[in-house]
C-alpha cells in the first residue's frame, strides 16, 4: 500500500483537494493576484507555465514522491497550490512545500488552516516522526510564518541550489517532530481560534 494516498482535507478557512488539470484556469486567476512569480527568491508558477507546473506536480505524484493540492478559500475560491513533497516514506518524513496563495489570502487565516490539516493528516494518519519545511534565505515572510507555525530552525543547507536567475540559493530548513506535534497542534487551535472572535 502506498504511503500517500490522494485525499482531501476540510477546515473552516480552507480545503485542500487533490490537484487536477481541471484547475488550471482558477489556479492562473489566483496567481495573477499578487504576482508572485516576478519576487526571484521563490519559484512560483507563472500563468503561462501552470498547466507545465501541474503536469510536472502529478508526474511527481505518480512517482510517489509527491502529493500535491489545489488550495480552496472559505468561499471554495481556488487560492493556490500546496503539497506534500522529498517523501520518504520509509522513515515516514514529508516536507510541506511548493506552496502559494493568492495575495488576496494571505495573512488570513488561511494558511494557518491548511498547514494545521496538512500536520494533522502527517503526524495522526500517516505516522509521520518529522514534518519539514524549507524556503530561501531572503523569504522572510516565509521563514517568518514557518516559525508562527511553532518549526523548529534545523540549519542552513548553503549553496543548495541554483536559483533560474543564476543566483546561489541557501535554503533554511525548520522542522517540527512527532514529539512536538500536540503542543503544536495547541497552538495552532488557538491561532485559530483567535481569527474567529
Amino acid at each position: 500500500m502506498p504511503f500517500l494516498n490522494s485525499i482531501t482535507l476540510r477546515g473552516q478557512h480552507a480545503s485542500l483537494q487533490p490537484l487536477s488539470p481541471a484547475h488550471h484556469d482558477a489556479l492562473v486567476e489566483a496567481v495573477k493576484d499578487g504576482e508572485l512569480w516576478k519576487l526571484w527568491y521563490t519559484s512560483v508558477p507563472s500563468p503561462e507555465t501552470m498547466a507545465k507546473e501541474i503536469e510536472r506536480r502529478l508526474g511527481l505524484q505518480a512517482a510517489g514522491t509527491m502529493l500535491p493540492f489545489t488550495v480552496f478559500d472559505a468561499e471554495g475560491r481556488i487560492s493556490g497550490m500546496t503539497t506534500y513533497m522529498n517523501v520518504d516514506a520509509a522513515n515516514r518524513r514529508v516536507e510541506i512545500g511548493s506552496t502559494w496563495y493568492a495575495k488576496r489570502v494571505q495573512r488570513s487565516a488561511l494558511n494557518t488552516q491548511c498547514k494545521r490539516l496538512l500536520l494533522a493528516h502527517a503526524f495522526e494518519a500517516l505516522d509521520c516522526i518529522a514534518v519539514e519545511f524549507r524556503t530561501h534565505f531572503f523569504n522572510h515572510q516565509s521563514r517568518r510564518a514557518i516559525e508562527r507555525l511553532g518549526a523548529k530552525q534545523d540549519g542552513v543547507l548553503r549553496s543548495h541550489q541554483v536559483a533560474p536567475n543564476g543566483t546561489l540559493r541557501d535554503t533554511v530548513v525548520f522542522s517540527i517532530i512527532a514529539s512536538e506535534w500536540p503542543t503544536v497542534k495547541a497552538h495552532l487551535d488557538h491561532q485559530l481560534h483567535d481569527k474567529l472572535r
